[in-house]
């Protein structure tokens, strides 16, 4: 007997409801990659939420474009591991979607020699983690990469590359609608419970039902964190990065990325020159931290954000242990000459008049109770709700091998 209309109705319904409901909250680039991943390898259908009216709205497109190549992290820590593996993913993706995606090459420059060690170490961590081509030049050698650059030695990668990462947010976005999953944009998420089977939430003035809901908020985490219930010991401390850019026959003195060696202590690499996938060169970012969770102005103060954010014991301890440092940050953003002098400190040329403002971005860094930011990718579970509580550069970079991950921890927790 042929199936009536009503039947065939019934068994949809009847699909659809066996099918798993998963809630993304954060349309930025891991958002969205997340989500992407899911409904691929799960056939689950997808809801992104978030707040802003358009995708990768923050720290997607508010960054340099640096694809980085693995330098820099522990070997063996997720960031090393899903940074690597992300480097492959991501140039394959903007491949098959036609998204620029440009091999220039990075030097890291010791300015001095007392930087010779940490360049070194720089370089054997480099190996241990994969980074394909490194090598260690000399102060001649590294003028043969870039030719107005100065330094006593260099380490290159030549595989590091740029992206247009907001781009690539949008291409996820379009992935997830194909896929029959939904992207919706102007849906704060204001409430989250937690019941036997579902995970409740509001967002938007509506209400959905998820199995599970996975947040990659960013600058947003502590407020779905405080929503689920589950505050814990870390906490987003804001840290604006200022940009300048290169302007006119400027931008020439730079054809790839330079950047210094990095203060071990910190996560932030330092003022460098970066080539964009659009031509133009930045210099920055600095990394000051701000007085709103979106202080993309200095300006910018949020009463509210700034008072959860200095009564959390960890960001007292931070700026107790680390003020001097602090202090020099932020006269660097107040004084346009010492942004310059860290610029010229490798491009001896650049000169004040080189220099246009740039915009900024804002990093969401975790900060532990005690005063120590945490340096790796954090990920948490609590039943039916993931948070990821960790994820500045080189998120973007590793954005579509934090999905696979993130995919098998939710598939065996």
């Amino acid at each position: 007997m042929a199936a009536t209309g009503h039947g065939i109705q019934g068994r949809r319904a009847r699909r659809a409801a066996m099918t798993k409901q998963v809630g993304v909250i954060g349309a930025g680039i891991v958002g969205l990659a997340v989500a992407r991943e899911l409904a691929r390898s799960t056939g689950a259908v997808v809801t992104v939420l978030d707040k802003e009216d358009r995708v990768g709205a923050h720290q997607t497109s508010h960054n340099s474009g640096v694809v980085h190549a693995g330098i820099y992290y522990p070997p063996g820590s997720l960031k090393a591991r899903l940074c690597r593996d992300g480097v492959a993913m991501l140039r394959e993706y903007c491949a098959e979607h036609g998204l620029p995606y440009a091999e220039v090459g990075k030097l890291v420059i010791a300015a001095t020699a007392a930087e010779r060690p940490a360049l070194r170490a720089l370089a054997e961590r480099a190996r241990a983690n994969g980074v394909p081509g490194i090598a260690e030049l000399d102060g001649l050698g590294l003028r043969d990469i870039e030719p107005h650059a100065v330094g006593v030695a260099a380490v290159h990668s030549p595989r590091t590359a740029i992206a247009d990462f907001a781009a690539v947010a949008r291409r996820l976005a379009a992935d997830v609608v194909d896929s029959g999953g939904a992207v919706r944009l102007s849906h704060p998420v204001t409430a989250l419970r937690e019941t036997a089977s579902k995970v409740e939430v509001t967002a938007g003035g509506r209400s959905f039902a998820f199995d599970q809901v996975i947040s990659c908020a960013g600058l947003g985490t502590d407020a779905i964190a405080r929503l689920a219930g589950r505050d814990g010991d870390v906490r987003i401390v804001p840290f604006r990065g200022e940009y300048a850019m290169l302007v006119g026959a400027a931008a020439d003195l730079v054809r790839g990325l330079i950047y210094p060696v990095p203060d071990p202590r910190y996560p932030f690499l330092g003022v460098h020159l970066t080539r964009r996938v659009d031509g133009k060169v930045l210099v920055g970012p600095n990394a000051v931290m701000a007085l709103a969770l979106e202080g993309y102005s200095r300006r910018r103060v949020e009463v509210d954000d700034l008072r959860r954010i200095l009564s959390f014991p960890g960001t007292l301890r931070l700026v107790a242990r680390h003020w001097r440092t602090g202090l020099r940050e932020v006269y660097g953003s107040l004084a346009r000459r010492a942004f310059l002098d860290a610029a010229r400190r490798y491009v001896p040329a650049l000169t004040l008049a080189d220099l246009a403002p740039a915009g900024s971005g804002v990093r969401a860094q975790a900060v532990r109770r005690d005063g120590s930011l945490v340096d790796d990718f954090a990920i948490e579970t609590h039943g039916r709700v993931v948070l990821v509580r960790n994820a500045p550069s080189p998120a973007a970079t590793s954005s579509l091998a934090i999905a696979r991950y993130l995919t098998r921890v939710i598939a065996h927790p």
